[in-house]
């Protein structure tokens, strides 16, 4: 099996402008545009949070896809399992919104969609090749690659072309 493609995150080119944040609330829209996110009710919700470290660092975080996921384990209604891409995903049709998830995800990244009463986390944006949030960032701090094209890039200094899109 190949392994799966992760999100990294450059932590010194993230300018905390949260153009990502918004891509995975417009990405997770019915209307999938921006101006029909604004009116949809429920409104659409991001998946990733972009969050202050200090005055001039902030960090966009999102679920990590925990190898052994206490949030699996811990859902009673069974609505989280892996799919084909071993992405943790909810299927909201099984979710009975008692936010036990919530509760165990050690990174705090599992969002409580109170309207509908379902919970939510970043899912890779199964219909897209690269999630939304990665393709929008407009300072590439957001990377899309297997842990090995990423560490190997890293051990290379080969960070720009990671970035870029030129390396594998």
């Amino acid at each position: 099996m190949q392994e799966p493609k992760e999100i990294f995150v450059d932590t010194s080119r993230c300018t905390a402008c949260k153009t990502c944040e918004i891509a995975c609330a417009v990405a997770h829209s019915k209307g999938g545009n921006l101006y029909a996110a604004l009116m949809e009710s429920p409104a659409p919700k991001r998946r990733l949070y972009v969050e202050w470290v200090s005055p001039d660092k902030h960090v966009p975080v999102l679920c990590r896809q925990c190898e052994d996921a206490p949030c699996m384990h811990a859902c009673i209604s069974g609505a989280i399992s892996r799919d084909e891409r071993s992405v943790v995903v909810t299927d909201t049709d099984k979710c009975i919104g008692c936010w036990t998830c919530v509760m165990v995800c050690p990174f705090g990244v599992i969002g409580r969609h109170l309207e509908t009463h379902k919970s939510y986390r970043c899912d890779r944006c199964p219909d897209r090749e690269t999630p939304a949030c990665v393709s929008s960032c407009p300072t590439k701090a957001l990377i899309y690659r297997t842990a090995e094209e990423f560490s190997h890039g890293v051990r290379r200094g080969a960070a720009s072309e990671l970035v870029s899109g030129e390396g594998k």
